[in-house]
C-alpha cells in the first residue's frame, strides 16, 4: 500500500511539473523577406531585436516553440490581462546570454532584472496596425511595469532613407530592420504584411562534421562542415568563438549561419556562424 502511494505521488509530481512546463504553441504572425519594389511611406519601421520571442497569453509567457518560459512572479506582476506578441531582450548581440537567462527552468532573479520584455503586436485586436500601435502605447503606460517595453516604432520617408537607417543601426550592432504594413490588420501565419530587412541573409544547415584547426587553433575545430536542406555541404569557420571551437555544436546539430548570396555552384558565399538553432 506504501509503494502504491510512493508511486501515486510520484506520477503526480510529474504531472504537475509537466503541466508547468508544457504549453499550447502560439500561432502567431510571421514576417517575409523585403523586397525593393514597395512604398516605404505605407509601413511602420522598427529596429530588429535579436532577443527570444515570446507570446504573453495574460497568465503566462509562452516561447515560440509551445514551451512556458519560467519568468520569475515578480516580472509580470504588473503585465495586462490582454495577449501580447514580443522579444525577451537583454541588448545587442546577446542572444546567446538571453536564450541562456530564459531557458532556465528555474529562473535566476539576479539575470531576469537584465531582461525587458519588448512588444510589437496585440494578438486578434481589432483595427490597423497604426491603431494597434496607440492600443500598445496606452497598455504600457497604463501598467507602469519597468520591465515591459514598446519597441519603438517609427516613419521612413523612401527606400534610400531606408537603406541609409538599415546601415546606421548594423554599424551600431542591430540585426536589422522590420516593416509592417499600417493598414494591416492582425492575421497569423507569414504575410507580407510584415517584412524583414537585412544586409545579409540567413538560414539553416546541420552540422555533419569537422575540419580540425591550425595554428592557433590547433587541437581545436577549424570550421564546421554542413549540409543545407538541398544537400549542399561546405564549411563554416568564421564567427566562431574560441569556445565554440573547443566545444562545436553536437553532429546533427542545426545552426543559423549568415550569407551573402551564393556561388556558381550553389554554395552560399561568405558563410558566418551565428548561432545555434534552437525553437526554444
Amino acid at each position: 500500500m506504501i509503494k502504491k502511494l510512493t508511486s501515486l505521488f510520484f506520477i503526480c509530481c510529474f504531472h504537475f511539473c509537466f503541466q508547468l512546463i508544457a504549453a499550447t504553441k502560439p500561432d502567431l504572425l510571421l514576417a517575409e523577406v523585403y523586397h525593393g519594389n514597395i512604398d516605404v511611406q505605407q509601413y511602420w519601421v522598427s529596429e530588429k531585436l535579436d532577443g527570444v520571442r515570446a507570446y504573453w497569453d495574460g497568465k503566462q509567457l509562452i516561447s515560440r516553440g509551445g514551451n512556458a518560459i519560467a519568468a520569475p512572479e515578480w516580472f509580470v506582476a504588473d503585465f495586462p490581462s490582454q495577449k501580447l506578441d514580443g522579444e525577451l531582450w537583454l541588448g545587442r548581440n546577446k542572444f546567446a546570454d538571453t536564450l541562456s537567462i530564459v531557458s532556465k527552468h528555474q529562473a535566476i532573479d539576479a539575470q531576469w532584472q537584465q531582461i525587458r520584455y519588448y512588444i510589437f503586436e496585440l494578438p486578434n485586436a481589432e483595427g490597423t496596425f497604426t491603431e494597434r500601435i496607440e492600443a500598445m502605447q496606452r497598455l504600457v503606460q497604463q501598467h507602469s511595469s519597468r520591465y515591459l517595453m514598446l519597441v519603438p516604432q517609427f516613419r521612413i520617408a523612401d527606400n534610400a532613407a531606408l537603406q541609409a537607417k538599415l546601415s546606421e543601426l548594423e554599424s551600431n550592432g542591430a540585426e536589422g530592420l522590420m516593416l509592417h504594413r499600417q493598414d494591416a490588420l492582425y492575421k497569423t501565419g507569414r504575410s507580407s504584411d510584415l517584412l524583414k530587412l537585412k544586409t545579409y541573409q540567413d538560414t539553416e544547415a546541420e552540422v555533419i562534421g569537422y575540419r580540425p584547426g591550425k595554428g592557433k587553433y590547433k587541437g581545436m575545430v577549424g570550421a564546421l562542415i554542413v549540409k543545407t536542406p538541398q544537400g549542399k555541404e561546405f564549411a563554416i569557420g568564421s564567427g566562431l568563438t574560441d569556445a565554440l571551437r573547443q566545444t562545436p555544436p553536437e553532429i546533427g546539430a542545426v545552426i543559423t549561419y549568415r550569407y551573402n548570396g551564393y556561388t556558381n555552384n550553389g554554395i552560399p558565399r561568405f558563410a558566418r556562424f551565428l548561432r545555434v538553432q534552437q525553437e526554444f
